[in-house]
């Protein structure tokens, strides 16, 4: 009888359910290479480890971390798999912020080249013309995997060659964490027939089709403002009322030290109607002199995920910011004191031109406007409020004229 495997990962969909951030040192400095505990092979670690609550919550014990999706196990999870398949884990003891429980990174040290291209619903490959050579004839997606289990042998647990983000578990490793009731974990068979009607598959060809093109006009354009920082995706948001349903965020190193925090899916096409478009027609950017200790959970990108919200709740906001300025107030949860009112808002200017920053740019399905977020001080919220339409063309006068411009800052003068 042929033993059946499942994809093991992270269930998003609990709700009020802790995120972990990536593992710092014990200086509490993130990592050099988030990435080496999701590689299909053993790591050296020199010292203990320390996870971080990205978002608090439900602890779970089956968690993956943010952006380099480490496993972060609690320890009766390793030892289910240390008893199962010991030839295949590595675990690494860490300690997890508020946690007084043991948990481990769970490392998967076994590596199979064994998706079955032919049987999954789709893959694809990065192509020369995507500009990215170092990725140039490696797995690019991959949907409704499929394996071949001839090249698996007695594997019990394993990363797929070629797309390491894949945990794939035997049926008795699965069995044994749902005997114990073991809390954040799903799984999606591997093995048999393909669920996918050919139907669904065409509408997924089309959809990944707009994806690509839509990702590549954009990353071209997002190159030409700066280095984009590939290690610093900050994590996706799936769902939501963003045109394609997905919520991202990059991160773009410019010149003088500054870092430019960009929305990265407002003008995506609009995935429900699998036809091309721009989406809202806008994407956010927001740009700080200030350093930026962990960019996966700063202020600043908090920032542009409310305004992203609010984008996608009002179309009045959105034909506002379209053509023109926008002024808005923002929850101040996690945000600096510096910036809140006496009501614990934080105030928003969104629009001003700067030379420095285009003002739109061209996708292949229309045109997208660049819109700027400056953070204002109390009392320069307070006088545009009082001052109206005035009051915003006076605020960006004196800030062009004292240099600031466009940029947001956790603490400076007041213009007025």
């Amino acid at each position: 009888m042929t033993t059946r495997y499942f994809e093991l990962s992270d269930d998003m969909s609990i709700q009020e359910r802790w995120f972990l951030d990536e593992a710092t040192n014990s200086q509490g400095q993130e990592i050099d290479d988030i990435w080496q505990f999701a590689d299909g092979c053993a790591v050296r670690v020199e010292e203990r480890l320390r996870i971080p609550v990205h978002h608090p919550g439900t602890p779970l014990e089956f968690s993956q971390t943010s952006v380099g999706a480490a496993p972060i196990v609690h320890q009766r999870v390793a030892n289910i798999f240390t008893k199962l398949a010991p030839d295949a884990v590595q675990v690494i003891p860490v300690d997890v912020d508020g946690q007084a429980e043991p948990y481990c990174i769970l490392v998967v040290t076994k590596l199979i080249q064994c998706i079955d291209d032919q049987q999954s619903a789709e893959v694809s490959y990065w192509k020369p013309e995507d500009g990215r050579p170092e990725k140039t004839g490696s797995y690019r997606s991959v949907y409704d995997m499929r394996i071949d289990t001839t090249k698996v042998g007695d594997a019990k647990v394993f990363r797929t060659r070629g797309w390491t983000g894949a945990i794939i578990v035997s049926e008795d490793i699965k069995d044994a964490l749902e005997r114990a009731g073991v809390t954040g974990v799903q799984f999606e068979e591997v093995t048999g027939p393909s669920s996918v009607t050919p139907e669904e598959r065409e509408r997924r060809l089309k959809l990944r089709k707009l994806y690509d093109r839509t990702e590549t006009a954009r990353d071209a354009f997002w190159a030409t403002l700066g280095t984009l920082e590939e290690r610093f995706i900050i994590p996706p948001v799936v769902g939501g009322g963003w045109p394609a349903r997905r919520q991202v965020w990059r991160v773009i190193r410019r010149p003088e030290g500054r870092t430019l925090f960009v929305t990265d899916g407002l003008s995506d096409f609009y995935a429900a109607r699998v036809e091309p478009s721009v989406g809202f027609g806008v994407e956010l950017a927001l740009e700080t002199d200030e350093p930026v200790a962990d960019v996966s959970s700063c202020w600043q990108q908090l920032i542009l995920e409310h305004i992203g919200n609010e984008l996608a709740e009002h179309e009045r906001v959105r034909e506002t910011v379209r053509t023109g300025f926008l002024s808005m107030e923002v929850d101040g949860q996690r945000m600096p004191e510096t910036l809140l009112t006496k009501d614990g808002r934080v105030g928003l200017l969104l629009g001003m031109d700067t030379p420095s920053l285009p003002t739109h740019f061209t996708m292949p399905d229309g045109e997208v406007r660049l819109v700027t977020v400056k953070t204002l001080m109390p009392a320069e919220l307070e006088y545009l409020l009082e001052h109206g339409k005035h009051g915003c063309e006076e605020l960006i006068r004196r800030f062009n004229e004292r240099g600031s411009s466009h940029l947001s800052r956790a603490w400076r003068q007041p213009v007025v």
